[in-house]
């Protein structure tokens, strides 16, 4: 492969892994692309939960039916399955195909068997690595696949398959902590509902994974919220009022949703009992988690008017990392520097 033509499958790599971003927790959000004989791509595969088939296993599925028509697979989402069946039918489809991924394909049989196993069983011969694996459980694909005379080129692009990999690196000995909004394009973020459907149902998918959402009171006073994941039928995370006060309308439904804790305290030492926090609100409350986040997400709405408040007292310069755009454009940043 030329530089463009290798770059090119990887940015898709990354591109798919962040569509899951913090939606995979516990796991790593990671993405593959398989690469046909003149550098088609055949095939784009993430990530999507915890347990589930790992990157390599649908870009592998899907590439599979492309290449040999069968479409036994194409709603198969048993891993073990999935693994068994490309081994045995194979019928070395995949001695051309290239691949590129974030990260170092799994060398252990956890809760799915080893990716590294099936590439190299499969007879592919080069792949492409973002980052290796920081697992002590899983690394070792590589060695496993340079072993097999598999061609491996790694930390292509390992800046941005790194900044993937943080959540995963913090929750190895400390909580992952991200300040989410929803603005328009005048930067106004009151009055009514903001964002799309499909960012709230988002939104939804993150607060399923959390375990923990720290709020302001003065928000919980004005929007009297849920905070729940209703809309994707998700569990409701705990609740922590960051507030001097703690005279709340219990009625406000956040206070009444089964199987959750609520705290109201006046210090944030309670996000360091959690693993993956998603703090909420507006300026005055961006400003006092300024030096706990790790990151930032903002939904902006095709849309103005409508509000007067925004969250511009604040002076950030952001890195953005991922842009994504739905029927809202969706930013994952981190602070520069």
């Amino acid at each position: 492969m030329n530089t463009a033509s290798k770059l090119s499958p990887m940015n898709l790599a990354l591109s798919a892994a962040w569509e899951y971003q913090l939606l995979t927790f516990p796991n790593p959000a990671v993405g593959a692309v398989c690469i046909g004989e003149s550098g088609e791509i055949l095939s784009i595969g993430a990530h999507k939960k915890a347990g589930g088939p790992h990157a390599e296993v649908y870009a592998l599925r899907d590439a599979y039916i492309q290449l040999s028509g069968d479409r036994t697979l194409s709603h198969c989402d048993d891993s073990a399955l999935i693994h068994t069946y490309l081994r045995e039918n194979h019928k070395n489809c995949f001695e051309s195909v290239t691949m590129a991924v974030t990260l170092e394909p799994c060398a252990h049989h956890g809760k799915t068997p080893s990716c590294a196993m099936l590439i190299r069983d499969l007879g592919i011969k080069k792949i492409t690595i973002s980052c290796k694996d920081p697992n002590p459980k899983a690394t070792g694909g590589s060695v496993i696949l340079r072993e097999a005379g598999v061609a491996c080129e790694m930390d292509v692009l390992s800046q941005e398959g790194a900044n993937l990999l943080a959540p995963f690196n913090a929750w190895q000995g400390r909580p992952f902590i991200f300040f989410k909004w929803a603005q328009r394009l005048d930067g106004t973020v009151d009055n009514g509902i903001i964002s799309s459907t499909v960012s709230r149902e988002h939104v939804h998918n993150l607060r399923d994974k959390c375990d923990l959402i720290v709020i302001g009171g003065n928000t919980v006073r004005t929007d009297r919220p849920t905070l729940d994941a209703r809309l994707v039928n998700g569990k409701a995370p705990d609740v922590l009022i960051y507030s001097h006060r703690s005279d709340f309308d219990q009625s406000i439904p956040l206070f009444n949703v089964p199987n959750r804790r609520v705290f109201i305290e006046s210090t944030l030492d309670r996000i360091q009992s959690y693993a993956l926090v998603m703090i909420e609100g507006g300026a005055s409350m961006m400003e006092a988690v300024h030096e706990i986040c790790d990151w930032y997400l903002c939904y902006i709405a095709p849309k103005i008017g409508g509000g007067m408040t925004t969250i511009g007292q604040n002076q950030e310069d952001f890195e953005v990392m991922s842009a994504r755009i739905h029927e809202d454009i969706i930013l994952w940043m981190k602070i520069k520097g």
